[in-house]
């Protein structure tokens, strides 16, 4: 069963005992859509996003897929135990970390330990997080929900399986047009792969995205939104291959961009691009399908 009701900053739409806190323009950043999940006896909040504010929900426990910023803006409003795989621990429980992560030049990094601090409300340091690994389970009374790793976006990011009402919360694999997100300086490409495969075979009645895609209905509908998701990685893989018809070096590449449309200008974007470029040369590379000069530049094979 499914159910709308209407606050002033969300709107709260249940699956079963799993609740998801649509926000105002629908998940877009820097938003997103926060999970509750209602057992008989605790409650668990998942993502409590800057949508969130000190009196939207109560919670008992408090888990965070992954360490950006916008998946634990509204952690100040809460009280609770707080969770998240240890791999992102670090990130979470300090600003200084989590900036670190994004590989931003040095002259912006304060900057945006600032910015994230007074926009966002983040604490430069959160003592206490507790870190857990695939498949720990939270107990909730009639309801349990069990951590599922799917790195790629960062290290420790995951996804929570709800039973018995078959809602899986994926995160930022999130459907979303733009593709796979895997820039940061821990991210991968190939881990990303990995767990969209394993999203993919698991089964579920309803699947959650963070960010604007929202719930998705029946196993069927989400796999082959997951698939075109996929491609997209695979389609910046094309294009950097005929781009490479000719040496050309990183910089050049970077400067050509896979990810962002060539108006979008911020502090992000190059380091952004450059990890992504890195990470796609390295696996043609290894297939084979581009070569590598001594003089630093890249040139298909195929």
């Amino acid at each position: 069963m499914v159910e709308t009701t209407r606050t002033s900053s969300v709107t709260p739409t249940t699956f079963g005992r799993v609740t998801v806190l649509v926000a105002d323009n629908g998940g877009v950043l820097p938003y997103g859509n926060s999970v509750v999940v209602r057992g008989s006896e605790r409650t668990l909040v998942i993502d409590p996003s800057l949508a969130l504010g000190p009196d939207t929900v109560a919670a008992d426990l408090v888990f965070l897929s992954h360490g950006h910023e916008d998946h634990i803006a509204g952690l100040r409003h809460f009280d609770a135990p707080t969770y998240a795989h240890h791999l992102d621990v670090a990130a979470v429980s300090s600003l200084d970390a989590m900036v670190a992560q994004f590989g931003l030049p040095p002259h912006v990094r304060d900057e945006a330990v600032r910015n994230l601090h007074e926009e966002y409300g983040i604490p430069r340091r959160r003592d206490g997080v507790i870190g857990v690994a695939d498949g720990h389970v939270f107990e909730l009374g009639d309801v349990t929900a069990t951590v599922v790793h799917l790195p790629g976006h960062t290290p420790g990011h995951c996804g929570v399986l709800v039973e018995p009402d078959g809602f899986f919360y994926v995160g930022d694999i999130d459907l979303t047009s733009f593709g796979p997100m895997y820039g940061d300086v821990h991210s991968s490409a190939d881990d990303f792969l990995t767990s969209i495969d394993r999203a993919a075979a698991t089964e579920a009645r309803w699947y959650g995205t963070f960010h604007q895609k929202g719930v998705i209905s029946g196993a069927d509908e989400f796999r082959e939104r997951l698939g075109e998701y996929r491609a997209k990685l695979f389609e910046r893989e094309r294009r950097l291959l005929e781009f490479l018809d000719e040496p050309r070096t990183l910089a050049e590449i970077v400067a050509h961009r896979l990810v962002y449309r060539p108006h979008v200008s911020a502090p992000y974007v190059e380091p952004i691009e450059q990890r992504v470029a890195e990470q796609h040369l390295e696996r043609l590379v290894e297939a084979g399908d581009v070569a590598a000069s001594p003089e630093g530049t890249f040139a298909r094979t195929v």
